[in-house]
């Protein structure tokens, strides 16, 4: 059974950084694209980040590109999202899903709080 796990939320202050951890854990799996989404209290779940696991073609939601970057290692089957200059309007539970030979799967998502 494969399962999608997203760690490294908190508590920053505007202005800080934080970096997120999404991992793909269970058989030998074969990932396609890992992508981050965010929903803010109130608000519908956005697309924030994705990353293509063969090539590592990126890309980045408008109001996220210069802050926040999105990496992968192959080998742990972990897609990172690396968040600088976070903003209150950033705060959010992130998610990550993972697309591959087991179909998609999401994970239980992680907490953001950014304080002004």
């Amino acid at each position: 059974q494969v399962q999608v796990v997203e760690s490294g939320g908190g508590l920053v202050q505007a202005g800080g950084s934080l970096r997120l951890s999404c991992a793909a854990s269970g058989r030998t799996v074969r990932i396609y694209v890992m992508n981050w989404f965010r929903q803010a209290p109130g608000k519908e779940r956005e697309f924030v980040a994705a990353i293509s696991w063969s090539g590592g073609t990126t890309s980045l939601a408008d109001s996220v590109k210069g802050r926040f970057t999105i990496s992968r290692d192959n080998a742990k089957n972990t897609v990172y999202l690396q968040m600088n200059r976070l903003k209150p309007e950033d705060t959010a539970v992130y998610y990550c899903n993972a697309h591959g030979d087991f179909g998609v799967l999401g994970g239980q998502g992680t907490q953001v709080t950014v304080s002004s």
